[in-house]
């Protein structure tokens, strides 16, 4: 007789792979799941990498970050949603793991640093051969002017970045300079004053 199925698909949460084990990537992780992302950190130096404090996160690694990007990429565990956040701050970290990350369909990448850092990484970055239309997806200084103070501050201020990046219709202005629907829009449909925002849409760490 006739069979009657019911499927369900699920997909993967996207994933959010920060950088760098500090106080600003301790807000961002935290921030992770609201935002409906899979957390990551991985830091090569362990002994901040595992202070209790990351433990939010739901993986840690503590390779060397361009060697985890490379190993993630080979497993095809990263693709066009992931978001990476590179707060490391540290040359001999930042440069090996961008020029991979950059070289990526990766839906975001942000770095943190001062601007005289920034024009130093983007020096480097040249030096290793990464094409100009691949630097001009960084987001480098990493996160939207808020003028944030704290880590916490901070870490919304990337959030918001990376809400933001998802559409282009995304302005990062107040909403209450524009006018027009405060949600959804075709591109190309709506004047810049009216573009609008779009949101978008889980217990120990994994150890690797």
């Amino acid at each position: 007789g006739a069979v009657e199925l019911f499927v369900e698909s699920r997909l993967a949460p996207p994933r959010m792979i920060v950088f760098g084990a500090n106080s600003y990537a301790e807000e961002l992780l935290k921030l992770a799941p609201a935002l409906g992302y899979s957390s990551t950190l991985c830091d090569a130096r362990a002994a901040f990498t595992l202070q209790p404090r990351f433990g939010v996160a739901d993986e840690i690694s503590t390779l060397w970050p361009h060697d985890y990007l490379a190993g993630e990429i080979a497993a095809r565990r990263v693709d066009e949603r992931t978001v990476a956040g590179v707060l490391t701050h540290d040359p001999k970290f930042d440069i090996p793991l961008l020029a991979l990350a950059l070289g990526q369909p990766l839906a975001y990448v942000g770095a943190m640093g001062s601007r005289t850092s920034h024009e130093s990484r983007m020096r480097e970055l040249r030096a290793a051969a990464v094409p100009e239309k691949t630097l001009a997806t960084l987001h480098s200084p990493i996160g939207l002017d808020l003028q944030a103070a704290t880590p916490g501050e901070v870490a919304i201020g990337i959030a918001a970045e990376i809400i933001a990046s998802r559409s282009p219709l995304a302005t990062g202005s107040a909403l209450n300079t524009l006018s027009g629907p405060i949600h959804g829009g075709i591109p190309g449909n709506l004047s810049a004053n009216e573009a609008s925002h779009q949101p978008a849409n889980p217990e120990a760490p994994a150890w690797t």
